[in-house]
């Protein structure tokens, strides 16, 4: 019968073993006691209400990789959400976009939380600084600024 050998790891003496020890007990008492990281701010989220009640006619609309699509050209059969109602989403501070399926634009959560666009937006959207988007045209209507959303 074969003979099973032990093989041990040593760690470095001195500093270094003591500061790998620290470590160790740091990950372990962290994962043993189930505490996670506090979110930074980049982290935290912020709830967000999304007001389309004014677009006529009625469509969906989504912001992508937070909700539902629109997967289909057919309005009647998506898991997208619909305008006549108002909604809070959660987001975190970065930029998204808002979508129907005939109007779309960037918008910018802010680290406080509240929501940033560009100003030539403002013909049809309302909420910049804060926490309530409001939007009103079903699609871009003309004006005489210049764009500067695509910036």
């Amino acid at each position: 019968m074969k003979e099973m050998t032990r093989t041990t790891t040593t760690l470095p003496s001195g500093r270094w073993r003591t500061g790998a020890r620290l470590i160790l007990a740091c990950v372990m008492s962290a994962s043993f006691l189930g505490a996670a990281p506090l979110p930074g701010p980049y982290g935290k989220e912020h709830e967000i209400t999304v007001d389309p009640t004014s677009l006529e006619p009625p469509t969906r609309w989504h912001v992508p990789g937070i909700t539902p699509i629109i997967a289909s050209l057919d309005p009647e059969y998506t898991d997208a959400y619909s305008t006549t109602e108002r909604r809070v989403v959660k987001l975190k501070p970065g930029q998204y976009r808002f979508g129907t399926f005939t109007f779309d634009f960037p918008f910018k959560v802010t680290l406080e939380g509240v929501l940033e666009f560009s100003p030539s937006l403002e013909q049809c959207v309302d909420g910049r600084g804060t926490t309530t988007l409001t939007i009103r045209c079903s699609q871009m209507q003309p004006y005489s600024g210049e764009v500067d959303y695509y910036k």
